[in-house]
């Protein structure tokens, strides 16, 4: 009797063909969802680009006192003697020279570069850390409610509608003077540690709600799974279902939520800067840069153009990053 013989598995999700050696046919060999992700990734252009430029900007925000050591430049240094009696920069472009590759700064006679490797330092920081305590507390605030149900699931719910239905940028323009004045009375300036902890704190503690719903509805859809059924009949604990069952499943959108709030964070908090209410004097920033030269856009357009020019740029790079990301996680995309 003859041996049955099947024909291979035509490549589809998970399966991908390999050549083999010379003079013998190929092979298909399985991957799993992560390295089809991964791949799909190395695959989108866009996405390479974007990854090039924030990796820059974390090379140079993270290399910022090496450059400062470089140049000999403090961030707070002033060379008013390099300004004209109108207090302009005297040169081309708003001062630019072989010490000063950005220029000066009008009125303070600082330097334009280390004023935005610093501040590009302050603003990743920010955006970073706020984007990870809120996701923390929206994957632990979901995880509870998804997995508990009942009344505790009602109240993550009320809580959650409540959140939303503040304004946040308003509220955030409310709530970071009222704190700084129960700790700081008005002849005292805030620590630029205080004023970045707060500005952190308020973002994390006022944007978990996005994630703390996507993961509640992630963990009921997951709950009633046979893997979790087998877990529980195996005698595993709640701790494990949770965090060795669910969560590695759900980490996907988690990754991808984190990777859109990081640049919504640069652009809110240069947009409390700019208004004078986030990360204040003698700290770098981005937003704030902008503010002090609206005032010189006609004079001296290039103070405007540098930082305003960085934030679109790392606003832009995260968000397309985030979408290539989101593509890439999907099994039904066709990227």
């Amino acid at each position: 009797m003859s041996e049955l013989s099947y024909p291979p598995a035509a490549p589809g999700a998970g399966v991908e063909a390999v050549p083999g050696p010379a003079g013998r046919p190929g092979e298909f060999v399985g991957r799993s969802p992560g390295q089809l992700a991964w791949l799909r990734l190395r695959r989108d252009r866009t996405a390479k680009a974007s990854a090039v430029t924030l990796a820059v900007a974390a090379l140079v925000a993270l290399g910022a006192p090496l450059l400062q050591r470089l140049t000999g430049i403090d961030p707070t240094d002033k060379f008013v003697d390099r300004l004209n009696d109108f207090g302009m920069p005297i040169g081309y472009a708003g001062g630019i020279s072989s010490d000063h590759w950005l220029g000066l700064e009008p009125g303070s006679g600082r330097d334009i570069l280390m004023q935005l490797v610093y501040g590009l330092r302050t603003s990743l920081f920010i955006a970073f850390a706020s984007a990870l305590l809120a996701s923390g507390i929206g994957v632990a605030v979901g995880v509870l409610a998804g997995w508990a149900r009942g009344w505790l699931d009602s109240v993550v719910n009320w809580l959650i509608d409540l959140t939303l239905a503040f304004p946040f940028l308003i509220f955030a323009l409310a709530v970071i003077p009222i704190l700084q004045d129960r700790f700081y009375t008005d002849r005292e300036a805030p620590s630029p540690a205080f004023r970045v902890a707060l500005v952190v704190a308020t973002f994390g503690l006022f944007s978990w709600t996005y994630t703390a719903r996507l993961v509640r509805g992630q963990v009921i859809s997951l709950r009633e799974r046979e893997f979790v059924d087998a877990a529980r009949a195996a005698g595993a604990g709640t701790a494990h279902i949770l965090l060795r069952q669910l969560l590695p499943n759900i980490w996907a959108p988690i990754l991808v939520t984190v990777s859109l709030m990081v640049p919504q964070f640069i652009a809110i908090e240069a947009a409390l800067a700019f208004v004078n209410i986030g990360v204040t004097e003698p700290t770098p920033d981005l937003g704030r840069m902008i503010f002090n030269s609206i005032g010189y856009v006609a004079s001296d357009p290039w103070y405007t153009l540098f930082p305003g020019l960085t934030v679109f740029l790392l606003v832009l790079a995260f968000n397309l990053l985030g979408d290539a990301l989101r593509d890439s996680l999907d099994p039904r995309s066709t990227r």
